[in-house]
């Protein structure tokens, strides 16, 4: 007859065996918003081609900055900037930041708003014009919009502080709603009437007028033009399957998946 004490002892070394190569299978990143399509799909490659799962938390970056920063478990952050990843890098908590993907500014406008990349300026001056943005600081798509309207001032003096002053920062903010996982919150939002002109990236107005066929992406003026680039960084003590995925994020079938979602690659 087997003992009982045998018994529990094989079972606690049958667990002991299986949660570490659990735990070591599976990479936590943490992610722009902006990537969670494209980085979806990358990790469900990486996962068919290495057998590791990858674990995604997405939401703005200078949230996630600041839940890294206060010890919360990631391995791998993908900015939608280069500042957050490098703040991580600088305080000695994450490794080199590397530029992994470009994006761009649109406006994203909501049907039969009369909006042109020439005129555009104009229309989100207009008192009765509704412009949306996402929280400078907590979101880096904040930032780069009133990146633009510094952009304005030197086409239209006091334009800058016109456009801080109506700006509705409805996205982004520690304090925003959580935007649903299967719909893009931008769309939503020009749906909703709560913004007629809604400054975010180019990728998710492509993906907000999929689900929206009426809503207008407008190209900002050359004038008004502002890129985003995207770092990369692995935090401090993490796996060595961490590194494993940075690696095939910046590889080319990476890049070639994240151009797929209308990113510009670095390759």
């Amino acid at each position: 007859m087997v003992r009982p004490f045998t018994c529990v002892h094989s079972l606690l070394l049958l667990c002991l065996m299986m949660t570490p190569t659990n735990a070591i299978d599976t990479v936590h990143l943490h992610a722009a918003g902006s990537l969670r399509g494209a980085l979806t799909e990358v990790a469900n490659a990486f996962e068919k081609t290495s057998g590791i799962k990858v674990q995604g938390k997405y939401g703005p970056s200078g949230l996630l900055r600041d839940a890294i920063a206060n010890g919360e478990q990631a391995e791998v952050f993908a900015s939608a900037n280069m500042e957050h990843p490098a703040a991580l890098a600088k305080a000695g908590k994450a490794g080199p930041v590397q530029l992994f993907a470009r994006n761009r500014l649109c406006a994203l406008v909501k049907p039969g708003l009369a909006v042109t990349p020439a005129n555009l300026l104009e229309r989100m001056l207009d008192p009765a014009i509704k412009v949306g943005t996402s929280t400078p600081k907590a979101d880096p798509s904040g930032d780069y919009a009133f990146e633009v309207f510094r952009k304005a001032d030197g086409l239209k003096a006091g334009a800058n502080d016109a456009l801080v002053a109506k700006a509705l920062q409805l996205t982004g903010g520690p304090n925003s709603p959580a935007p649903p996982p299967d719909r893009n919150l931008y769309g939503i939002l020009v749906a909703a009437g709560e913004a007629d002109i809604f400054l975010t990236y180019c990728t998710g107005a492509l993906v907000a007028q999929r689900e929206n066929p009426g809503q207008q992406i407008i190209a900002l003026p050359d004038e008004l033009a502002v890129g985003a680039d995207y770092g990369l960084t692995v935090v401090n003590g993490a796996s060595a399957n961490a590194e494993r995925f940075a690696k095939f994020i910046l590889s080319q079938e990476g890049q070639d998946i994240l151009a797929k979602h209308g990113f510009a690659g670095v390759k």
